[in-house]
């Protein structure tokens, strides 16, 4: 099934992109997980894109279904402004079955070129980064005002909320997964890690979440988490985004525990009840035995009192007490662009039922599926994409419509206020 594709090969340093003729002036800007990541122009739309080469996908079959897991995903999530959204699919070899290379094709949050939040008049040099993500701006000599603060929070909480509607956990927030652009727009990306609501929840815990984004109760080991785990994690960018240094930085699972209760406090006697690994509970009364200093004394004199109070919320030990999505949306530090423009839920919850199919008849082990089942399911994403393509023209993120217009005028809006107060 050809779709009219033409293709041609484009050397890019040491690596060759095999890829459809529609996408030209391909630049390296790094690399991803699992693969090496490109911009070119989009001819066919006029847009820059972001093009990820997965080269041998099918060498680790653990790895490949977690890139099938973010291609269905992203499909599933459509045009949402605050998540990446992917536009293309292309395999090689071409026209069949068989292939063995993957090209994913996205929306590119281009890197900043100037000063954020700021009028062009106002140029300075921007971070000096191959690409943007929130990672590199914090680290960065980037000024971040409370309204970037705000904006960036904000965001990250809209993403999510639309995320969570789809009975999703995304299971992998940090600044590194988070896409920001010139405009201070902000997407989140990288859902390999994802899991279902309603899915075996310890199946992957030791290997969830990037260990100073950990949520405790995965420190913990308990079985039955929930969104609450992706809550923390936004709470511990929050808190890198006032600080520009990482919050809690344990060298062990055992050690983040106990940095979290020396900053935190011991837990109340309910949390601890449910806690049952020896080595977390000792963890939790190692670091009980200071007195902890206040908490803004973490952060700098200037930090809004107001930002201070949400994220104390975010960053409650016992997640059955810690803030939701909606109440932190709902808290008056982001009340302002809570009320400026509308937070959608997706329409439909995903089903992870493809994975648990799979796996149960496989014989690769417990995390794995068959090399086949996984190049099938590649391939009918790709027919799909291409079908899209064809069908309503050659953006196949039109997904949401006229709804995700709005919500781009919208976010607009928002980035406008935003800039103006900044300034």
């Amino acid at each position: 099934m050809s779709f009219r594709r033409k293709y041609h090969s484009v050397p890019l340093g040491r690596d060759q992109f095999y890829i459809d003729v529609r996408y030209t002036n391909l630049r390296p800007i790094g690399g991803g997980s699992y693969g090496v990541v490109c911009s070119a122009d989009d001819t066919a739309t006029g847009r820059r894109v972001a093009i990820k080469k997965i080269a041998n996908v099918f060498s680790d079959l653990v790895d490949a279904k977690r890139i099938l897991r973010e291609i269905k995903l992203l499909r599933h999530f459509g045009s949402h402004e605050n998540i990446v959204q992917v536009k293309d699919i292309i395999t090689v070899p071409p026209n069949t079955i068989d292939f063995s290379d993957v090209y994913i094709v996205t929306n590119l949050m281009e890197r900043a070129r100037r000063v954020l939040g700021r009028r062009p008049e106002a140029r300075k040099p921007p971070p000096r980064a191959p690409r943007s993500d929130l990672d590199r701006i914090i680290t960065s000599r980037q000024t971040l005002t409370n309204q970037h603060h705000q904006y960036f929070l904000y965001q990250i909480l809209r993403g999510l909320k639309y995320i969570h509607s789809a009975s999703v956990l995304h299971r992998d927030l940090k600044p590194s997964n988070l896409l920001v652009n010139s405009n201070c727009d902000l997407a989140i990306c990288d859902f390999g890690l994802a899991r279902g609501f309603d899915d075996d929840a310890g199946k992957l815990t030791e290997y969830v979440v990037t260990r100073w984004y950990r949520a405790p109760e995965l420190l913990c080991e308990t079985k039955d988490y929930d969104e609450a785990i992706d809550v923390w994690s936004v709470g511990c960018i929050f808190a890198e985004m006032l600080r520009r240094k990482p919050f809690f930085r344990g060298d062990t699972p055992q050690h983040q525990l106990e940095t979290i209760v020396s900053v935190l406090g011991k837990p109340g006697d309910g949390a601890l009840e449910k806690i049952q690994h020896e080595a977390a509970r000792k963890a939790i009364f190692a670091g009980a035995e200071c007195e902890p200093y206040p908490f803004a004394s973490y952060f700098p004199r200037d930090t809004s009192p107001t930002a201070l109070d949400l994220l104390a919320k975010m960053l409650v030990f016992d997640p059955a007490a810690r803030a939701t999505v909606d109440a932190a949306l709902e808290h008056p530090y982001l009340s302002e662009l809570h009320g400026q423009m509308p937070e959608p839920l997706c329409d439909d919850t995903f089903d992870f039922e493809f994975e648990r199919a799979a796996t149960a008849s496989s014989d690769e082990g417990k995390d794995a599926l068959p090399k086949e089942e996984i190049q099938s399911m590649m391939f009918e994403e790709m027919v799909q994409l291409q079908l899209v393509m064809e069908d309503g023209g050659a953006d196949a993120g039109a997904k949401a419509g006229a709804e995700g217009k709005d919500g781009e005028e919208d976010m607009a809006t928002a980035r406008t206020t935003d800039t103006a107060d900044a300034k």
